[in-house]
């Protein structure tokens, strides 16, 4: 299913967010995986690099943003609503930060080695930085 037919059927249960705006993404890493670990209510939550945005030139998400989640192939998933954004450094998220992110045994260990691993990749690419250097 396309995004917009997604939308469609999203406004039809709840006209009342006709007019609202919405954009559609997919999970930089393992987009399949994640995408279904949000539709089944296991992942609750993701983490950007908030330099990412500025280089890209991108506000960063805000509350009651609608989100329309896609699989690798561009398929719409499911819908999301952001509840909470927060800046923190790497460093100092916290193991339910992790938990609810609910990848690998969803430890903040497994954690810090995924989303360094990913990081390291999407820093380097963007800024020459590597994260692999903290």
């Amino acid at each position: 299913m396309k995004a917009t037919e997604l939308w469609e059927q999203f406004i039809e249960d709840y006209p009342e967010q006709k007019n609202a705006n919405y954009e559609a993404w997919s999970y930089g890493a393992y987009p399949d995986e994640l995408a279904e670990l949000t539709l089944r209510g296991i992942k609750t939550a993701t983490t950007s690099g908030y330099e990412l945005y500025e280089i890209e030139d991108e506000s960063i998400p805000q509350e009651n943003e609608l989100s329309i989640i896609l699989d690798g192939n561009g398929n719409a998933v499911c819908i999301i609503k952001i509840s909470k954004v927060y800046v923190t450094p790497f460093n100092k998220v916290s193991k339910d930060h992790a938990f609810k992110e609910g990848e690998g045994d969803r430890t903040i260990d497994y954690w810090r080695k995924v989303h360094i691993d990913f990081f390291s990749k999407e820093y380097a690419i963007t800024t020459g930085f590597s994260m692999k250097k903290l």
